[in-house]
């Protein structure tokens, strides 16, 4: 009688291999998109689509007659600060409805091609220019000195309202700077952020450069390396000190009683107005602001000190640092532009140099720092975590 073996299970065959004898054909993968590194462009992308297709609505809604138009004569309160002051809405409102159609329009084309991991070809420089220049007039043309003003006087608002409640005295008057004008001015320099975005992840996709962090393999930009970033950057840093403080010193001097510039009856009439403790307080955090900027250049700009005790010893992460300072130097130029063209204009030209002058310096001001910005964030941003490049 024959003993029968038990049948051994079979091993599973390894990926790849064929169960019939013949060999399998061999398994291809497939490249896709760098997913990973695409995020934050595809989502800028769309949000540059977004503000230009309610710009595009609006646009034709106030061209229609609608109400709400913010610019120009009949809207705007104190129409002279703004670029757009002389615009009548019969003319502003089709422009703002054309300028929205076209760029939700190539917005939305060049994000599509952005999340399939192509590029647009030749017409990708075109475009990179115009989203360039889009971004430009949103962040620092169309926008005026009151963006700044409501960003700089929000926590003096706040004190003094306060104040008020504890006190239970009145409410000082305030003059109406055009609230529903700067508030949409608010709203594009948003838009410009989302633009300035797009065109820089469409031009990196262009030179075939990582969208994460704007490397190119096998090519280094010695300008970026951290060594340069640290040299140029202290420069910068340098510009967007000195100027604040020199703005400071002429308010500081009107609130200590020093007419600086100015001659005797203007200095009486802004005594007497609270003009000059105003502009102490906002020269004062001019001066904050200042402070601030030189950790971008310190250690205690990449660890917190220990005056920030809850924080003590822990890095700072670069964020906390180059988003506020980003806004500033858009703010703060965008406000120094509209000084030099307040200077034109009759009303503003006695004792321009004392009043104005300061501010003329402005955009000199955003630019450093917004140099300086990009400085500290080409020191701290490491490796890339999308391609490795350090």
């Amino acid at each position: 009688m024959s003993r029968r073996t038990p049948a051994q299970p079979s091993a599973p065959a390894p990926a790849g291999a064929s169960t019939s004898g013949t060999p399998a054909p061999a398994q291809t993968t497939t490249a896709t998109p760098d997913r990973a590194s695409t995020p934050w462009p595809v989502r800028l992308g769309y949000a540059a689509t977004a503000w230009s297709a309610l710009y595009a609505v609006l646009g034709l809604f106030w061209t229609a007659g609608g109400p709400g138009f913010p610019f120009g004569p009949g809207h705007d309160p104190t129409r002279f600060e703004s670029v757009l002051g002389s615009v009548p809405a019969d003319v502003a409102a089709p422009a703002l409805a054309a300028f929205g159609i076209l760029g939700a329009a190539l917005g939305l084309a060049a994000t599509r091609a952005l999340a399939a991991g192509r590029t647009l070809g030749r017409a990708a420089p075109v475009f990179a220019g115009y989203a360039a220049v889009s971004a430009l007039a949103l962040l620092v043309v169309v926008p005026d000195r009151r963006v700044l003003m409501l960003v700089a006087y929000a926590p003096i608002l706040a004190g003094i309202g306060l104040y008020v409640l504890v006190t239970g005295s009145s409410m000082p008057h305030i003059v109406d700077p055009g609230l529903w004008t700067v508030t949409h001015q608010a709203v594009f320099v948003l838009g410009g952020l989302a633009w300035a975005g797009l065109a820089v992840a469409t031009a990196r996709r262009y030179r075939a450069a990582c969208l994460a962090c704007g490397r190119t393999p096998g090519r280094v930009s010695r300008w970026t390396t951290p060594a340069a970033a640290a040299r140029w950057g202290r420069w910068a840093v340098g510009l967007a000190v000195v100027v604040p403080l020199v703005y400071a010193a002429t308010r500081w001097a009107w609130a200590l009683g020093v007419p600086l510039g100015i001659d005797e009856e203007f200095y009486r009439q802004g005594k007497q107005d609270g003009m000059w403790m105003a502009g102490a307080a906002l020269a004062s955090l001019g001066i904050l602001g200042a402070i601030l900027t030189l950790g971008l250049v310190q250690r205690w700009g990449e660890v917190y000190p220990r005056w920030v005790w809850f924080r003590a010893g822990r890095t700072v992460p670069p964020k906390v640092a180059v988003v506020p300072a980003a806004l500033v130097s858009v703010i703060v130029t965008s406000a120094g532009l509209e000084y030099w063209r307040l200077i034109q204009r009759p009303e503003f030209a006695e004792q321009w140099w004392a009043t104005m002058g300061p501010e003329l310096l402005w955009p000199l001001w955003g630019a450093g720092l917004a140099a300086a910005t990009l400085a500290y964030h080409l020191r701290r941003r490491g490796s890339c975590r999308t391609c490795g490049q350090a």
